[in-house]
C-alpha cells in the first residue's frame, strides 16, 4: 500500500458541506470576488428527497442573486392550505381552506416546493460561472485555529487537513482565513470544536414518503394538514405530479420498540403508506410502482451554544439548529444563515469592514434560531397531538391549530424576521419612515424609472452584490427648492461616503434616488450626479402608463414627502438604519461603527 502524499493549498474561505447552506454561502462569496472552496464527503449531490420547501422570503433572496427563475420554472406553488379533521361518520372531512401564506407584504405570497437535488443544481450551475466545482468525495480529518494569527485579519489563521477519498487517499493541508461548517445535523466541524447542542428530543416519530399518487383525495394538490383518530398526516405537493406525505407513527404502527425507538428493520415505504391510508379514510391512495424517496425521523429541537469559534470558524444550517421539517423551515433557515454571514465575511476579507462585523452573525442568527425552536415546539406538539373529539375533549382543536398556523405566518414565511439593534442595525430614526422597519427586509414596492417611465420593483434594484444600497427619498424635485435641497444633500452625502470607500463611492455603495415628482414634470438629468450615476438609478413615485402599478411608494413606506428620508439597506436586503434629510451626518455615524477608514 502506497504512502499517502501531502500537498498544501491556500484559500480565503473553506466551506465544509455542499448542501443548500454550503452552496448558498459559496455562491454568495464567489459573487463577491472571494477565493472560496467547497468540499463534500458525498460522491455526488443529492438525487431525490430531503428538504423541499422554499418560503416567500427565501424566494426573495434567490431573486436577489438572480437565481429565482429556475425555481419558478420547475417548482410547485402552494397557494392554499387545507385542513381535515375527524368526521362524525368516521374517517376525516374537510374543515377549512385558507391561504397557505399569511404575510401581507410578501412579494411572492406562496410557498414553493422543489426537491433538494434540484435546488443544489441551481447553485452548482451558478458556481460554474465562477469556475468553481465541489471537491468530492473529500472529508476533513483535523482542524486547527492558529492562536497567534487570529487577530490579524489578513492571516490564514485556520489549518484544515483533508483526505481525498477518490482512490489514492491523498492528504491535503488547507491554509485558510475562515471556515464555514455547513455539514449538517451531525456536523464534524461542530463536534471537533466541541460546540454543544442545547435542547431536547421529543417522542414524536414521523415517516416521510415521496411518490406520484393515484388517489381520490380532493386536496392532493394543496398543502394539507390532517388530524384523524388514526394519527396525523401532512400532504405537501411537489414538482410535477409528485407529493410528499408526512406520516405520524405511534405504538399502533408496529414500528416502535418497547424502548421508544424505531425498528428500522420493519420500516418500509409500503408500511408507511399503509399507515397513511388509515389516516386518509374514507379516501383512498394506491400503491405506486415506485417510491421516489422515504425516511423516518424523530423530532428534536436543538440550538448550538455558539455559532462561531473566535470568529474564524462558523457553523450554519443544521450544524447549529435542528427542528421538525413540517413547518418548512429547515432549508430556509439554513440558507438564511449563509445569506447573513457571506456578505459580512466578504467585507472583512476585503478589508472594508472591521472584524466586529462578524460578531453580528451569531447575534442575529442565534436569536432567530431560538425563536424558530420555540415556534417549532408549539407547532410540532399541536400537529402531533390527538384531535379534539367528543371522546377526547382535551385534544387539539382545529381553532387552536389554525390560530398558530396563521399567527406565525409572518415568521414561517421569513417575511417577519427582525434583527435586533447592533452596529449594523440602528433604529433611532424609525419615525422617518414609519412602515420600513429597521432590522427587517426592504418591503417590495413598484417605482418608475424617471428616464423611461418603466415600472421596476425596488427589490430588483437591490441585488445581493455586497454593496450597501442608499435610497434617497427627496420629495418633489420638480420644485426648485426641493431640487436645491437635493444638490446640498448629495454634496454632503458624497463627501461622507467617499471617506469610507477610499474615494470610489460606487465600489461600496449603490445609490438610488426616489422623487415624488410626476412623470410629466420630472427632469432626472437635473439631479446631482451622485443621485443619478446611471440613468436607471433615478426613480419616481408615480403610476405606470396603465395607472395600475406604482404611485404609492412614499405612502406605503410611511415617508413624508416634504421631509424625505435616507434609507440604508444592508447587502442582505435588511434595513440598517433610516435618517432624515437634515440628518445626513448620521449616515457617517452608522458606517463609522464597522467600516474601516484610512
Amino acid at each position: 500500500m502506497s504512502t499517502p502524499t501531502m500537498k498544501e493549498s491556500e484559500v480565503d474561505v473553506l466551506i465544509i458541506g455542499a448542501g443548500p447552506a454550503g452552496l448558498m454561502a459559496c455562491n454568495a462569496l464567489a459573487r463577491n470576488g472571494i477565493k472560496v472552496r467547497i468540499i463534500d464527503q458525498r460522491s455526488e449531490k443529492v438525487a431525490a428527497g430531503h428538504a423541499d420547501g422554499i418560503q416567500p422570503r427565501t424566494l426573495e433572496i434567490f431573486q436577489s442573486y438572480g437565481l429565482a427563475d429556475a425555481l419558478f420554472k420547475d417548482g410547485a406553488q402552494l397557494h392554499t392550505a387545507a385542513f381535515y379533521n375527524p368526521s362524525s361518520n368516521g374517517g376525516i372531512e374537510l374543515t377549512d381552506r385558507v391561504p397557505d401564506v399569511t404575510a401581507p407584504t410578501a412579494r411572492y405570497p406562496f410557498e414553493l416546493t422543489l426537491h433538494q437535488g434540484e435546488i443544489e443544481s441551481i447553485f452548482l450551475n451558478s458556481l460554474r460561472k465562477f469556475n468553481i466545482e465541489v471537491s468530492r468525495p473529500v472529508v476533513p480529518t483535523s482542524i486547527k485555529i492558529i492562536e497567534e494569527k487570529v487577530n490579524d485579519p489578513s492571516a490564514n489563521a485556520v489549518q484544515v487537513v483533508l483526505q481525498h477519498n477518490d482512490g489514492d487517499q491523498e492528504l491535503e493541508i488547507v491554509n485558510t482565513k475562515y471556515v464555514i461548517g455547513a455539514d449538517g445535523a451531525h456536523s464534524w466541524v461542530r463536534k471537533t470544536l466541541d460546540i454543544p447542542m442545547i435542547g431536547e428530543q421529543t417522542n414524536y416519530i414521523w415517516g416521510v414518503v415521496d411518490l406520484t399518487p393515484d388517489t381520490d383525495f380532493p386536496d392532493i394538490r394543496n398543502r394539507t394538514a390532517i388530524h384523524s383518530n388514526n394519527g396525523s398526516c401532512m400532504i405537501i405537493p411537489r414538482e410535477g405530479d409528485k407529493v410528499r406525505l408526512y406520516i405520524q407513527l405511534d405504538d399502533k404502527s408496529g414500528l416502535i420498540t418497547s424502548t421508544g425507538r424505531v425498528d428500522k428493520q420493519k420500516a418500509t415505504p409500503e408500511l408507511l403508506l399503509e399507515i397513511a391510508r388509515k389516516t386518509l379514510h374514507p379516501y383512498t391512495i394506491q400503491t405506486p410502482e415506485v417510491f421516489e424517496w422515504w425516511t423516518i425521523y424523530i423530532i428534536g429541537q436543538r440550538v448550538a451554544s455558539k455559532f462561531s469559534v473566535q470568529e474564524r470558524v462558523f457553523i450554519v444550517g443544521d450544524a447549529c439548529h435542528t427542528h421538525s421539517p413540517k413547518a418548512g423551515q429547515g432549508m430556509n433557515a439554513s440558507m438564511g444563515d449563509s445569506h447573513n454571514l457571506a456578505w459580512k465575511l466578504a467585507h472583512v476579507i476585503k478589508g472594508s469592514a472591521t472584524k466586529s462585523l462578524l460578531h453580528t452573525y451569531e447575534l442575529e442568527r442565534k436569536k432567530y434560531a431560538q425563536d424558530l425552536i420555540d415556534f417549532d415546539k408549539k407547532f410540532a406538539s399541536l400537529f402531533s397531538g390527538k384531535p379534539r373529539t367528543e371522546e377526547h375533549q382535551d385534544g387539539v382543536s382545529h381553532t387552536e391549530f389554525l390560530k398558530i398556523f396563521q399567527t406565525f405566518g409572518g415568521f414561517t414565511s421569513g417575511i417577519g424576521i427582525h434583527y435586533a439593534d447592533s452596529i449594523i442595525t440602528q433604529s433611532q430614526s424609525q419615525s422617518t419612515a414609519l412602515n420600513l422597519k429597521i432590522g427587517e427586509r426592504l418591503l417590495p414596492q413598484v417605482f418608475m424609472r424617471a428616464a423611461d417611465t418603466r415600472p421596476v420593483e425596488i427589490q430588483d434594484l437591490c441585488p445581493s452584490d455586497g454593496r450597501f444600497k442608499i435610497l434617497v427619498f427627496m420629495g418633489n424635485t420638480s420644485q426648485k427648492t426641493v431640487l436645491e435641497r437635493a444638490h446640498s444633500v448629495a454634496e454632503e452625502l458624497g463627501s461622507l461616503l467617499s471617506k469610507f470607500a477610499n474615494g470610489n463611492v460606487f465600489l461600496l455603495f449603490d445609490i438610488l434616488s426616489i422623487s415624488s415628482a410626476k412623470k410629466a414634470d420630472v427632469r432626472y438629468n437635473h439631479l446631482p450626479f451622485l443621485l443619478r450615476s446611471h440613468w436607471s438609478k433615478a426613480l419616481i413615485d408615480d403610476t405606470d402608463a396603465t395607472g395600475k402599478k406604482g404611485g404609492d411608494g412614499y405612502q406605503s413606506y410611511g415617508i413624508d414627502e416634504m421631509g424625505g428620508a435616507v434609507v440604508i439597506v444592508r447587502p442582505d436586503g435588511y434595513i440598517g438604519t433610516i435618517v432624515p434629510l437634515d440628518g445626513i451626518s448620521n449616515v457617517g455615524s452608522y458606517f463609522n461603527s464597522f467600516i474601516e477608514t484610512e
